[in-house]
């Protein structure tokens, strides 16, 4: 793994980031490709409408801020983000790893993990 910066990540990682941020299901959704695949929570969400389920019902789910602390690049299509999540979830603070794999400059896969 290399370490790269925020302002370096391919465009639809940044959008995507950025969006979640803001808990922007719509913003959020428009950088992954139509067959992406998400993991989080043990579950694995296949296809965009499935994806965007799993966008809406997390939004609501818990009331956080989210900072990214740590990038880097594993190879030239995937890309890991640690962020530090803080909020009225259980243990309060999660540092949590944003797994993409890219595909035609969308994200084909994200896996989320501790």
């Amino acid at each position: 793994m290399s370490p790269v910066t925020l302002d370096t990540l391919p465009p639809a990682i940044t959008r995507y980031l950025a969006a979640h941020r803001l808990h922007d299901t719509a913003a959020e959704l428009a950088n992954f490709t139509q067959d992406a695949t998400v993991t989080d929570d043990g579950a694995t969400h296949d296809g965009i409408d499935a994806v965007e389920r799993w966008m809406n019902r997390t939004a609501g789910e818990y009331s956080y801020t989210i900072e990214p602390t740590a990038v880097h690049e594993t190879s030239d299509r995937e890309y890991t983000v640690t962020q530090r999540l803080e909020g009225d979830f259980p243990g309060g603070v999660v540092d949590l790893h944003f797994r993409f794999t890219l595909r035609d400059g969308l994200i084909e896969r994200l896996v989320i993990e501790a």
